[in-house]
């Protein structure tokens, strides 16, 4: 392929990371292969090599946000912590890095799942994998399952209100309430180390 014919047709990701910023930005309904080629000032044509149709587009998209938000939710709650507030403070670190969590993407894709019932079943089948998970840690740490379950649904409820309202507030005041949540969902008081070694990965 030749150098000119490659500007011409982008890359996968190109065309995937506009999709992205439509869709987070505007809706679905904004994702448009020709608004896409216009953004990225390529031929129309060029989408296709790279997607069949708007629905394998959609599919990627998808694709995205169950590795990045729900894959990434999940493996923190299985990294080792010597306590149920480190434990913790591992999950909260994904509401505190876009890196680990994408707030913007899963706001966007819950819209999305509004209007398109498969999506829906998606998004359902998602956050019980994150309910799962999360109640699984309150259970290694010595949380009978019926408590660690309802303490799961508090912690996975609370981020999904913080994410649909908009919530807005400066990132020194969210750190600081963070340890507060921790010991809300938790039943107990974080100690000095926990709390400093959550921090010193944000500050």
């Amino acid at each position: 392929m030749s150098q000119a014919h490659s500007r011409q047709r982008g890359s996968k990701n190109l065309w995937l990371n506009a999709a992205y910023e439509m869709l987070v930005s505007d809706g679905i309904d904004a994702v448009k292969i020709m608004a896409l080629a216009k953004k990225l000032n390529l031929s129309r044509t060029g989408f296709y090599w790279f997607f069949a149709d708007l629905k394998e587009l959609h599919a990627a998209m998808i694709e995205r946000w169950e590795n990045k938000n729900t894959g990434t939710l999940v493996e923190r709650c299985k990294r080792p912590a010597s306590n149920i507030d480190e434990g913790l403070f591992n999950l909260m670190d994904c509401w505190l890095d876009p890196s680990l969590f994408d707030a913007r993407l899963d706001l966007a894709i819950r819209n999305w799942a509004r209007m398109d019932d498969d999506l829906q079943r998606l998004v359902n089948e998602a956050d019980s994998l994150r309910i799962k998970a999360i109640a699984d840690l309150f259970e290694r740490h010595g949380f009978p399952p019926d408590q660690a379950y309802v303490r799961s649904l508090t912690v996975v409820y609370t981020q999904i209100g913080y994410i649909s309202v908009g919530v807005e507030e400066a990132r020194q005041d969210r750190l600081a309430r963070v340890q507060h949540y921790v010991e809300i969902f938790s039943g107990t008081v974080p100690s000095t180390k926990d709390v400093e070694g959550f921090l010193a990965r944000h500050i």
